[in-house]
């Protein structure tokens, strides 16, 4: 079993070119409490940011509402995403997962959250909203 919470804010992922750079008015509000996750890829740069700091030019899909594992959680540890992911699964809820040093985050659509809350609690994990 796992405590999970959700965040307050919408969130949205995004995609920019391969190459771009950090957005600035995502360093201009950094530390503002809002979880953000930027991947640099070959072929792409991947952000996760609250909705309302949408990078300029990239594409993006909104809207999407945030779980984070409570944590921290020791690398060590194994299944910890697949005891979230496999219930959403089976509910049909699609998602967008991601890992910090400390813990894990899942994202789902904002429309099916009320179906993730329940598939995620009656797969035994507690979900604070």
């Amino acid at each position: 079993m796992l405590d999970l919470e959700l965040l307050s804010d919408d969130y949205a992922v995004c995609r920019l070119p391969a190459g771009s750079p950090l957005p600035q008015n995502l360093l201009a509000r950094a530390g503002e409490g809002a979880v953000v996750s930027v991947t640099w890829t070959p072929e792409e740069v991947s952000i996760m940011c609250p909705a309302a700091q949408l990078p300029e030019d990239a594409t993006c899909e909104t809207p999407w509402r945030c779980l984070r594992v409570s944590g921290p959680v020791d690398l060590a540890l194994t299944g910890i995403l697949a005891s979230i992911i496999s219930p959403l699964a089976n509910a049909r809820v699609n998602i967008f997962a991601f890992s910090t040093y400390d813990t894990d985050y899942l994202l789902v659509p904002s429309v099916r959250l009320d179906e993730a809350i329940a598939a995620l609690t009656a797969a035994g994990h507690r979900v604070s909203v």
